[in-house]
């Protein structure tokens, strides 16, 4: 009885998790910015279910040093102006939930969405924002003449991968 309610609470806290994140992909497809807070709140809630599922410490910490690497990386790139720096700080959250163990399923499950983010971006950047037709104006947004909107590839690959526990419950 107690396990179901763990597997509950940490399944509702993922949900939460996805949830950010899927806003997160609409919100930077359409502004280009992606809000600190919603990403500290995708943060916190993995400490949040490390508690709840009584994760060991040291795998807590390994997941912290992961993410500090991230970070590490990421902040380059941002300094280099090849990355965003919201996309520095979304990668820092989503490798944090990810943890070393399926930090490179999940990097190449974000390079793969990247890549298709990327070349969408490419192919839209002639196009007119003023679109009449529904889906050609959803697919206006992603045109690269405002910047490639990454962190859609880091919120749908980073949560399929937060995703997996779900897959496994009962």
């Amino acid at each position: 009885r107690s396990a179901l309610i763990v597997s509950l609470l940490s399944a509702i806290i993922r949900v939460t998790v996805l949830c950010a994140l899927l806003r997160l992909a609409v919100f930077d497809v359409r502004w280009r910015r992606l809000p600190t807070r919603a990403t500290l709140l995708i943060a916190a809630l993995f400490f949040i279910d490390a508690l709840v599922i009584r994760l060991p410490i040291h795998d807590v910490l390994a997941h912290l040093l992961l993410a500090l690497a991230v970070l590490v990386i990421c902040a380059a790139l941002f300094a280099a102006k090849m990355l965003g720096g919201g996309d520095a700080k979304l990668a820092c959250a989503v490798f944090l939930w990810t943890g070393p163990s399926l930090a490179l399923p999940a990097l190449a499950i974000v390079s793969v969405i990247g890549l298709g983010v990327s070349l969408v971006s490419l192919a839209t950047r002639h196009m007119a924002a003023e679109q009449r037709f529904p889906p050609l104006r959803a697919l206006a947004m992603f045109s690269g003449t405002r910047g490639v909107p990454y962190g859609v590839a880091l919120a749908l690959g980073g949560g399929s991968v937060i995703a997996l526990p779900l897959l496994a419950m009962r």
